[in-house]
């Protein structure tokens, strides 16, 4: 064993817990400790080593899940979840760059070969595109109550459709509220849930589909498969996945020009990527504006900054941990509220700030909760502070709509470049740094600037919905200049 293999695996404990012990742990540490056991008595169980990959990625362990998600995928090759798995952790991993993403994607395509048509092929069948309404699929498990919909029902609810036949290929087994308000959006509405991608795959040919679009690749329930064997004369991959597929049949990937600055990185994506004019996301919170306004500044009442984080606890890195420490030692009396499950990763992100001579009583944490109390927990944020190698999407989009502003930092793949779109979209980019020391400064001026931070505050909300970033007319009108472009050239 390497050193590298001794440091993943140095987590594992003794196994000598006492029952009364067990039940004095947080139920994710129990979780954790009882894969870990499983996994101790049964090394080559590959499904055992992905559910321990998978509680130690809810537990915020993204460097020990990838470990396990890999060793999974090395037990049962032939597994695709397990591979999907290792791909969509690794943008959470510090020290993984654009070209490991990319070499673990083809890796993936390598490694789960089906026989693919041919575009030629595909567009013999088709009718000629000059004239007539261009037939688009969307292929997903999230037309549903799920984040996925704050972007999806901007688009489809946006479409022109005397252009553009929208057909959705719902892979939902309960649907809701959501899936009926897409599914009016959509001409055709193909249940997938439960058939295979072969029986997919025929019925988006007999709907005879000119260009499919993924909306989910190696998120759970993606399929990536079926876009491998070419379901469609031109595929297309956006929004829960940004990174590059490695799939020799996805032709395209949608962007913007600040998470991919044109003539840089193209190289680290095995598809041609299309920078959309303005912004990656077009948002809609699914909740009316009437419903949840922002409030005033509540460091005006309490005397003091609070910082927050909502994001995905796997994002706080040790040097997101650090910079975040170092904000708040200048500012003594500030105080934090951030998302982190019950259990050993509160832990460690105290240790992690009291190096930074943060005290434990200054951190707040919560739990994931409901949609409307989540959004009422920026009623007591003044200021987000943003995370990498990742930075927040969704969660970003929602403090904006909230009246919180996030400082965030330019990271190196594209999932870290999420600030930088978003706020450039605002008309706020100098809330952006290029490095840690940049973040601190940009963190501690804002937060000393009581006033900004309170016409921040009210105007944020109509900023963003006067920005692309919530414009869906235009958002959909670009993405159908993009559909027109690449079926008729």
């Amino acid at each position: 064993m390497n050193a590298e293999e001794k440091k993943s695996t140095s987590f594992l404990q003794a196994w000598g817990r006492t029952t009364q012990q067990m039940r004095q742990m947080a139920p994710l540490d129990q979780a954790v400790y009882q894969c870990e056991r499983a996994v101790r008595q049964n090394p080559t169980d590959a499904l055992l080593c992905n559910r321990l990959a998978n509680a130690l990625r809810e537990a915020g362990r993204p460097v020990d899940a990838i470990h396990w998600f890999r060793r999974a995928a090395e037990l049962d090759p032939a597994c695709i979840g397990f591979h999907s798995n290792l791909l969509f952790m690794l943008s959470f991993h510090p020290d993984c760059n654009a070209q490991d993403l990319l070499d673990e994607a083809r890796r993936f395509a390598a490694c789960h070969p089906v026989p693919s048509r041919s575009a030629e092929a595909l567009w013999a069948e088709r009718e000629p595109t000059a004239g007539r309404r261009l037939r688009i699929g969307y292929v997903s498990p999230d037309f549903r109550a799920h984040c996925q919909s704050f972007f999806t029902v901007p688009l489809l609810s946006h479409h022109d459709r005397t252009a553009f036949e929208v057909f959705c290929y719902a892979q939902v087994s309960e649907p809701d509220d959501v899936t009926e308000r897409l599914r009016a959006c959509a001409d055709g509405w193909r249940p997938t849930h439960g058939k295979t991608d072969a029986e997919v795959a025929q019925m988006i040919d007999r709907d005879k589909i000119d260009l499919l679009v993924d909306l989910t690749m190696h998120m759970a329930h993606g399929r990536p498969l079926l876009f491998a064997r070419r379901a469609a004369p031109v595929q297309i991959a956006w929004l829960a996945y940004p990174g590059t597929t490695g799939l020799p049949a996805m032709d395209y990937r949608l962007t913007d020009p600040w998470l991919d600055p044109p003539g840089v990185g193209d190289a680290f994506y095995s598809e041609t990527s299309i920078r959309l004019p303005d912004t990656f996301w077009c948002y809609d919170p699914l909740i009316a504006s009437d419903e949840l306004q922002p409030n005033a500044l509540p460091a005006l009442h309490a005397g003091h900054i609070t910082f927050g984080c909502l994001n995905n606890p796997c994002k706080l890195s040790d040097d997101t941990l650090s910079r975040w420490g170092q904000v708040m030692a200048q500012l003594p009396s500030s105080r934090l509220i951030v998302l982190v499950r019950a259990g050993r990763q509160r832990a460690r992100v105290i240790e992690q700030l009291a190096a930074q001579g943060v005290a434990a009583d200054r951190i707040e944490f919560v739990e994931y909760m409901p949609r409307l109390q989540y959004l009422q927990t920026y009623h007591r944020i003044d200021l987000c502070l943003d995370t990498l190698p990742a930075n927040g999407h969704t969660t970003s989009l929602d403090a904006y709509w909230m009246g919180v502003p996030v400082v965030s930092q330019l990271g190196h793949t594209v999932v870290g470049r999420a600030g930088w779109s978003q706020l450039n979209n605002l008309g706020l980019q100098e809330l952006v740094a290029t490095d840690g020391a940049g973040f601190v400064t940009a963190a501690v001026d804002l937060a000393t600037d009581l006033p900004r931070l309170s016409h921040l505050r009210q105007t944020l909300r109509r900023r963003m919905q006067a920005s692309a970033l919530m414009d869906g007319q235009r958002f959909a009108a670009a993405v159908e200049a993009v559909y027109r472009q690449v079926c008729e050239g």
